[in-house]
């Protein structure tokens, strides 16, 4: 296998790794530990697969017949290492109200 190739087929296959685990993770974080675990080993793959990709972009590689999209790729697998590693479990991200605590202030009003 040349060396083009193998970089192609190894940051491909560490882009589907990292998705798989992505769609995971709600089952990969049974407890904090674990999740911890998990969103690290996400940002290792995404790193390392942008990592092959910048390579194989500066070696003049392609993937699916196109030289320019390696490189937007290393740029959106580094922005998922960075999402990976965010821990938003138990925190209000949007500013909304909770349904749930909506339904317990009903309750309470009652």
């Amino acid at each position: 296998m040349e060396y083009l190739e193998l970089i192609e087929a190894a940051s491909l296959s560490l882009c589907g790794l990292a998705t798989f685990l992505w769609m995971a993770i709600g089952s990969l974080s049974k407890t904090t530990r674990s999740e911890i675990l998990a969103q690290r080993l996400i940002s290792v793959i995404c790193l390392s697969s942008a990592a092959l990709l910048f390579a194989l972009h500066y070696s003049g590689g392609e993937i699916w017949g196109s030289k320019n999209i390696a490189r937007p790729f290393a740029v959106i697998a580094v922005t998922m290492a960075i999402a990976s590693v965010m821990n938003i479990k138990g925190k209000d991200v949007q500013g909304e109200a909770n349904p749930h605590n909506i339904m317990k202030a009903r309750r309470d009003e009652d």
